[in-house]
């Protein structure tokens, strides 16, 4: 990691070392929940018009790719991200 100091890297392999597997596990899920909403924040900015379902959608689709998306929606419509 160029943009860690070798110090900072080392107290932050500590604090995971030291957490427990519900707390990592937590921290995990935090994360993945925070890079969804900054996505979703994401596409409706490039696509205000979209709706809240359209949003959703793209974000659904950004995620998965086409072929899993179409899969498991196959009437919803390919909105772009």
């Amino acid at each position: 990691m160029t943009d860690t100091t070798p110090d900072a890297l080392a107290v932050q392999r500590r604090v995971l070392r030291e957490m427990s597997v519900a707390q990592r596990l937590r921290a995990t899920s935090d994360l993945c929940e925070s890079t969804r909403r900054t996505s979703l924040a994401g596409i409706r900015s490039r696509h205000p018009s979209y709706s809240e379902s359209d949003a959703r959608f793209a974000l659904f689709r950004m995620l998965y790719g086409d072929e899993l998306f179409r899969r498991a929606w196959p009437d919803a419509p390919l909105l772009a991200p």
